[in-house]
């Protein structure tokens, strides 16, 4: 027959547990890896968006530094040096440059999906010619011989096999046209972040 007191110790009381203000060690850690991170995330944007966040000046000159850095010992070195400075940061510093790295990830794909269907309404005007007509009723000041001659020359490109000139240049007006259209609504955009198609 088992014993049911084997292994007790008596009786318990909370009288000697430590209770902690500060944050754990995991926490803190959690807390490091996360700046690191986006110390990483900076570093992989353009120089000319890292140079518009608004940030402290030394910190900004660690990630355009190691940006520069191309040897991998030193590089990873240099991003221990971002996570650092990173550290130092205050929190509203830190949410700030959150918020700006979180708009250009929406921007970026707001970009993406602009981008598509731009290639999309190319793709229409290339296969049906009714396409050429709704994009008149929508752009008037559209040059109607000249889209109907680049329709004709990227149909005779595909055909051909011929490097996508006139099919590139249809893409670029359609861009601009969109661009001058939300110009037009009061909107802002970006024209150098609408990368032109690859």
């Amino acid at each position: 027959m088992p014993n049911a007191n084997r292994g007790a110790v008596g009786f318990q009381s909370s009288e000697f547990e430590q209770e902690y203000d500060r944050p754990s060690k995991s926490q803190l850690k959690r807390e490091m890896e996360a700046l690191q991170k986006l110390g990483e995330a900076l570093v992989a944007e353009p120089r000319d968006r890292v140079k518009r966040v608004p940030m402290p000046e030394d910190v900004r000159e660690a990630i355009l530094e190691c940006q520069q850095i191309k040897d991998h010992e030193g590089r990873r070195r240099q991003m221990q040096y971002v996570g650092k400075k990173m550290r130092s940061l205050e929190e509203d510093e830190i949410a700030i440059i959150q918020k700006t790295i979180d708009s250009w990830r929406g921007a970026s794909k707001a970009e993406t999906a602009a981008m598509h269907a731009l290639e999309r309404r190319r793709e229409k005007l290339l296969a049906d010619d009714a396409a050429l007509t709704n994009l008149l009723n929508e752009y008037p000041e559209v040059d109607v011989q000249h889209m109907r001659t680049l329709i004709r020359n990227a149909r005779k490109e595909q055909a051909e096999n011929k490097p996508p000139k006139a099919y590139r240049e249809i893409f670029q007006i359609l861009k601009q046209l969109q661009i001058a259209a939300a110009k037009q609504r009061g909107e802002e955009i970006d024209e150098q972040e609408l990368d032109d198609e690859e």
